[in-house]
């Protein structure tokens, strides 16, 4: 039934022309035993407009109604062919402003008396009172109101349509805008944090250089020390200059950004997404440590993504839990739902897990993320932060 629904609005011409010829053959059928060629003619063109009703509803219309009163006033009784004027009626009121919409309903008003007073006899309307003159008006008016306030209705559903389609684009065009800004920032961030991490230890290395060349002659213990302590900064810089540099996609403008969430954040975005319908029990085990800002953003954009997951493939009446586990070396993170699961309605080709995964194996962790047997989705990723913990301190 549905493709028959589209190939009827894919096709709106060929519609209406079977619509044309239905009424054009019937209207010249009734009258064709009488063989009066005028009534006959009269059908044709009655009913012949409606084959460019969409794509021309005000020549439509008016050519109908104009056919229709020619036809009224010859004396001529109405034909199957008639039914052409609610119909020209609709797609006028439908296609067209209101405004002038409401000006050929007003014509087709007073056309509909003067056809009856062409109909009825002098003789016969003098034992007609008013008001049975009145509910024979509106008997043969009453079809080309209907059309009217269908046609209007139809006119009024297409342009609310409109205007969420719409503000479907603007709205698909501004998330296209913000991922761009966001991942733009992000450069920015991660090329802020390169600079830092090879300004700290390249001055360290710097330091210790030149303590080195100073002690060559007069304390070789120190100088090997001070070249040991250069080497281990070099390859932890090295490390970190990695890490960063796995992740940079492109370049991109440097961008002012405001300070950067963290775990202490994670009940601030957990009483957001619990405004938003979702229940969400929080749970922390063991002792929280303070982490790097660098890790810290990365668990509370884990969190904050799956939960965007839940929100948007969960369906109704989901729940979720998140958890943080503190443990002696990493921190380990679960966020799982009880929502669709592998039933979930998405294409799979979403950037969330793509991004996530790259946050983690930026600090050496890993993730998994899938659906769970017992039915929902689960993300679990492990942090470790005891050797970015043990270099800050040093």
């Amino acid at each position: 039934m549905t493709r028959v629904y589209v190939w009827l609005q894919r096709h709106p011409t060929l519609v209406d022309g079977v619509m044309a010829a239905f009424l054009v053959f019937f209207g010249v059928i009734s009258v064709f035993e009488r063989n009066p060629f005028i009534p006959a003619l009269a059908g044709v063109f009655i009913g012949a407009p409606l084959l460019f009703r969409r794509r021309f509803p005000s020549v439509s219309f008016w050519a109908v109604y104009f056919f229709g009163a020619v036809e009224a006033l010859l004396g001529y009784r109405p034909t199957v062919s008639a039914l052409a004027v609610p119909m020209a009626m609709y797609a006028f009121a439908a296609y067209r402003p209101r405004r002038l919409s409401l000006v050929g309903l007003g014509v087709g008003m007073i056309g509909v008396g003067v056809a009856l007073n062409q109909w009825v006899t002098a003789p016969a309307r003098q034992h007609v009172s008013s008001y049975e003159w009145m509910f024979v008006y509106c008997v043969f008016a009453a079809p080309l109101i209907i059309a009217w306030v269908l046609g209007d209705s139809m006119r009024y559903r297409r342009a609310y349509y409109l205007d969420l389609e719409d503000k479907a684009r603007r709205l698909e065009r501004e998330r296209d805008q913000q991922a761009q800004i966001g991942a733009a920032a992000e450069r920015a961030r991660i090329a802020r944090e390169l600079h830092d991490v090879v300004a700290h230890h390249v001055s360290v290395m710097v330091v210790q250089a030149e303590g080195a060349s100073y002690a060559l002659d007069t304390s070789p213990e120190t100088t090997r020390r001070a070249l040991g302590t250069i080497a281990e900064t070099g390859r932890s810089a090295l490390a970190e200059m990695r890490r960063l540099i796995g992740v940079l996609r492109s370049e991109g403008n440097a961008a002012d950004r405001a300070p950067q969430p963290g775990v202490d954040q994670l009940e601030d975005l957990l009483e957001q997404v619990r405004a938003t319908g979702i229940a969400v029990d929080f749970e922390v085990e063991g002792v929280p440590v303070p982490l790097p800002q660098g890790m810290a953003l990365a668990a509370y954009r884990i969190v904050q993504e799956s939960l965007t997951n839940t929100r948007k493939h969960g369906g109704p009446r989901v729940s979720a839990q998140v958890s943080l586990h503190y443990g002696e070396d990493e921190l380990r993170m679960m966020v799982r739902d009880d929502g669709r699961g592998a039933a979930a309605l998405t294409d799979g080709k979403g950037n969330g897990l793509t991004g996530m995964k790259e946050r983690v194996a930026m600090y050496g962790g890993a993730l998994q993320a899938g659906p769970r047997l017992e039915g929902g989705y689960q993300v679990e990723a492990v942090l470790p932060y005891r050797a970015a913990l043990i270099r800050d301190a040093a």
